[in-house]
Parts: structure tokens; sequence; C-alpha cells
């Protein structure tokens, strides 16, 4: 299975549909679902921080990961963004097919 499921939060709506656009169109991604309202807890800098942000799962495979990765790092407006990838270990095979034409370079 060469299917990933990369998790990576925004600061707001906006800046997740523009990153959510880029990794589409420039084929990284075959699909970027956008979770609005997720509440965050987390220490940065020593100090506990509670904020809103948007979710993005993103659908890529192996092959196109770290071209992804370094894209969200070009475009993402935190210092240090969530990026997590996670193998999916099963899936609809016709999905899976249409996922590995839509990452495919042009």
């Amino acid at each position: 299975m060469d299917a990933l499921i990369v998790l990576c939060t925004c600061p707001d709506a906006e800046t997740a549909a523009r990153l959510a656009a880029t990794l589409v169109e420039e084929r990284l991604a075959a699909c970027v679902n956008r979770i609005a309202g997720i509440a965050s807890t987390y220490r940065w800098n020593g100090a506990l921080t509670t904020g809103e942000e948007t979710l993005l799962l993103i659908k890529t495979t192996n092959a196109r990961y770290a071209a992804l990765q370094t894209r969200i790092v070009e475009l993402h407006p935190y210092e240090l963004p969530e990026v997590l990838a996670i193998a999916a270990s099963e899936g609809l095979a016709p999905y899976l097919a249409w996922l590995a034409r839509e990452t495919r370079p042009a």
C-alpha cells in the first residue's frame, strides 16, 4: 500500500483553504479535507497554549510525501508546522488507484 494520510493544522480557515488548493493543484495531494473548529492544547516556548485551528487531512502517496512536506513548510505560517504522515494499511482499491493517478506529476 502506497497511500498516506498527512495531518497538518492551520491557524485559520483561509490559510487551510489556500494550502489545500495549492497541494491539490500541484498534484502533491489527491484530496484534502478541511476540518474547522479544532481545539488544540500544546506547550510552545515553555508555555501552555490553547487555540482554535483548522485540521487538514491530506491524502497522498509515499512517492509524493517528500515534496508535499517541503511545500507545506514553504507555505505554512507557523514556525514549526505539524506534518504527520500515517500509512494507510487498507483502502478501497478503486479509490487508491484514483489517489495514485491524481498525485502523478503532470
